[in-house]
């Protein structure tokens, strides 16, 4: 049994990539939703409030009674416990922004994940509570394909992408 978290700021990709690899694949929000882990709607983001503590329990039951690759996708993912490997794919803001605007999102929830992109904020999560189990691939000038090879790589411990190497911070200051 191998449980992969695929994770990253909306937009990166990791619905896409996780539908096409090869295992059983489980999407944290539906999850959540699913199993009333919802708790409320945050009044000025406006996005749904998820008790992770519950989900986190939740996901790790399902690895330790599971004898096939699971691959849990979502942007939470990565604050949950039961991961063999965390992957999470980044992408360079400005590429980001075209597809947050092509999805409607406000100028203002655009820029929070703007933002979240360029300090890496999944990636810090993700490394704090799982270390070097992280991997960080960037996806910005990758094909659909070529993101999907690269990830079965990393699950089969053919290729690896440390935490440390991809720095978006200039797109803050510029």
């Amino acid at each position: 049994m191998t449980a992969i978290f695929i994770t990253g700021t909306p937009c990166t990709g990791k619905t896409t990539i996780a539908s096409k690899l090869n295992g059983r694949l489980i999407k944290i929000n539906d999850l959540a939703i699913e199993h009333d882990f919802v708790l409320g709607i945050d009044e000025d983001k406006g996005y749904k409030v998820i008790d992770i503590e519950k989900l986190s329990d939740h996901v790790d039951s399902l690895t330790k009674n599971s004898d096939e690759l699971l691959i849990f996708e979502g942007h939470l993912s990565h604050l949950c416990d039961g991961a063999d490997k965390v992957i999470v794919l980044r992408v360079r803001p400005e590429i980001l922004e075209s597809r947050l605007s092509a999805r409607d999102y406000s100028d203002s929830k655009i820029h929070e994940n703007l933002e979240a992109e360029a300090l890496g904020v999944c990636t810090a999560e993700a490394y704090e509570k799982y270390g070097d189990k992280v991997q960080e691939i960037d996806v910005s000038d990758l094909t659909i394909d070529e993101v999907v090879g690269v990830v079965e790589r990393v699950i089969n411990d053919e290729e690896t992408f440390p935490v440390g190497e991809i720095n978006f911070m200039d797109w803050l200051m510029s």
